[in-house]
């Protein structure tokens, strides 16, 4: 799959349109010897997101599009996903 940083990266600006702030950090090497990693293989992701798709949605429902964007990626390339998932006026008021 190439890159997988960079794939992430490009599903979630696919999903949710252009974003404020789209990090996608890969904790892969931190996660090495983990027994969940040896069984399924993929790796351990952490992404931040400002988007504006986010504004009136939940916690829950901001999260639940980001497994949208990523389902396929979940069932095989990615073991674990964290995730902060900001409007851009929450992401300016913590500026």
């Amino acid at each position: 799959m190439g890159d997988l940083r960079s794939h992430i990266h490009d599903r979630l600006v696919e999903a949710l349109g252009p974003c404020e702030l789209l990090d996608v950090i890969d904790q892969s090497a931190a996660h090495a010897g983990h027994a969940g990693v040896k069984e399924k293989g993929g790796g351990h992701f952490n992404v931040i997101i400002v988007s504006e798709r986010f504004t009136g949605l939940s916690p829950v429902a901001r999260q639940r599009l980001v497994y949208a964007a990523l389902a396929e990626e979940m069932r095989s390339a990615v073991h674990a996903l964290s995730m902060t998932c900001l409007a851009p006026a929450e992401y300016a008021a913590d500026a």
